[in-house]
This record gives structure tokens, sequence and C-alpha cells, in this order.
């Protein structure tokens, strides 16, 4: 018989399963003002047991989003999920050269690399973050980290990027990316729910292993509109299901990887030839994503072809 949510995380941290309920709202989960529902906890749950983080450790913890909640990953947490990965083969940073200095800011390099290995592929994957993108003014006046930690900050959001690029970790986010996200909400009406059509294209592709299309369709959407699909699947198949569309969108992921590796190969060796062949095979969907993953002087070759 399959244990509940509740049974296995009772058993994992040796809880009394008719205190597990009480103990996670009003200890792991503890909010400010409000509560947290039945439902809410629930959700929590699957998430921390797909990625086997520990709410009592604050690996994951819940973030307050006008009535619901959106489930927040802490530093600690994305350490564990990267390093638990059965392919996780190491990562190494960059830093630029240029130092560049933000409002309140202490100086900071203009960007930071992360490239992650996985043992099951055969080139890298690389994220760069910039600082003037990604940089979070004080509020109110008050410093944050942002202001007191920027190199470090910085380096966490290289990290946590590269490691959605690698393994296709989605549905979960770090502090900052909630703040930004419940701060966006209240100025825009942008829909946080997935459309029946959205759905129909994201178990098309599942069916039909695009992970081509995955990762479009990834790109097209609002961030938690695609989120949001990884909460259609029916009960019973959440869990298998989340995890066939995160295989699909994987592939998708290591088939761009691979195509910016061919062509900033050819572009090394001058051949004109095969980069032509490969501009003429891509959609202009995915040129655009290609375009946005190579380098600003193979950009530049590639685009003039």
């Amino acid at each position: 018989m399959r244990k509940s949510i509740l049974a296995k995380f009772s058993d994992r941290y040796s809880v009394d399963p008719s205190n597990m309920l009480d103990t996670l709202k009003n200890v792991a989960f503890k909010q400010k003002n409000g509560h947290i529902t039945n439902e809410q906890m629930i959700a929590l749950l699957v998430v921390a047991d797909q990625y086997k983080l520990n709410p009592f450790t604050k690996e994951i913890y819940a973030f307050p989003d006008k009535g619901s909640i959106v489930p927040v990953v802490g530093v600690d947490g994305w350490s564990r999920i990267i390093n638990s990965h059965e392919n996780f083969d190491g990562m190494e940073y960059s830093y630029s050269d240029s130092i560049v200095t933000e409002t309140n800011a202490k100086p900071c390099p203009e960007w930071v690399e992360c490239k992650m290995y996985r043992k099951d592929r055969s080139h890298a994957v690389v994220a760069r973050e910039y600082l003037d993108e990604v940089y979070r003014p004080p509020i109110n006046g008050r410093n944050g980290p942002w202001q007191t930690h920027t190199k470090r900050m910085l380096r966490h959001k290289a990290t946590i990027q590269c490691a959605r690029l690698a393994f296709g970790f989605v549905g979960i986010y770090e502090e900052d990316e909630a703040q930004r996200i419940i701060e966006s909400e209240a100025k825009d009406i942008t829909p946080t729910k997935p459309t029946e059509r959205d759905i129909q294209r994201f178990q098309s592709l599942i069916r039909d292993k695009d992970g081509v299309g995955m990762v479009l369709l990834q790109k097209e959407l609002p961030e938690r509109v695609f989120d949001g699909l990884y909460h259609t699947f029916p009960p019973g198949q959440k869990v298998s299901g989340k995890a066939e569309a995160n295989e699909v969108l994987q592939n998708g992921y290591a088939y761009f990887i691979d195509v910016v590796n061919q062509i900033e190969e050819h572009a090394q060796n001058q051949d004109l030839t095969g980069l032509l062949e490969i501009k003429q095979e891509a959609t202009e969907e995915e040129l655009a994503l290609i375009y946005s993953r190579l380098k600003p002087e193979v950009k530049d070759i590639f685009e003039g072809i």
C-alpha cells in the first residue's frame, strides 16, 4: 500500500503521524501573519518530497503570496538538490575582471559565470548572470543582502540559474525571486494559471518526448504559468508525471547546449558551411534561444551568415 505524504514525512523525521501536520504548520512552515491551509501544506510537502528537502532546517519554507504561498528553497536547499542529483559531476565559477558598484552595494564583478558538469553529458552547462540585471536596490531605505553581501548574492544567482538549465529544476524559487514575483503581481495582470491550451500542449510535448518544444514552451510562457503546468497531473500521477516532464525538458536543454557548442566550434574553425547548415535547419524560435546563449563574438559571426 502506498504511504500518504504525511506518513512518509512522519517516518523520515520520526514524528508522531497524528502530530505531523500541526508540527509542520507551527514550526517548519510557521507564518507571521495568517496560517497555511491543509491543501497548501500538502502542496509544499509534495515539492519537499520530490527534491528530498528538509523543512525543519529551512531547506524549504513557505513565502506568503496574497492568501496563497510560494515554495521557497533556501541556499542550503539548493546545495542539497544540486549535490544529491545522480548526474552532478562538479561545478566551477568564473568572474568578470570589470568591477562595478550598484546603489549602496559593495564593489562586485560585473558578472559571475557558473559552469556545471553532468556525468551523462559531454559538454558542461554554463550560465552567466549580470549584476545590473539581478541587483535589488534597498527597500524603503533599508539595506538587504544585495547591499551587505553583493558578490555572494550574484554567485547564488548564477548557481541557481545554471542548476535549472542543467537539471530542469522547476516549481521552486529562492527568496529573492519569490519577493520579485509578488511585487510584480501587484503591478501586473499577467495570468498565473495555465490555460487549457497550455495544458494540452504540455501533455502533447511529454507524450512526444519533444524536448525542443518543451524548452520553447517554457520560454514562451510566464515563469509561474509554466510552473503551474506541473500541478495539472491527475492524482496518482503527479510524481511520475513531473519526473517525465523534467526528463523531456532536460533533454531539450541538452540539445540546445549541444547546438551552441557546435556553433562555437564551427566559428573557431571558421567553418561557415557548418554554421549555415545549422542556421537553415533551425526555426525562428529556436534561433532566438540559440542567439541568447552564444558568446557576443560568436553571435556576431553566426548572425552574419
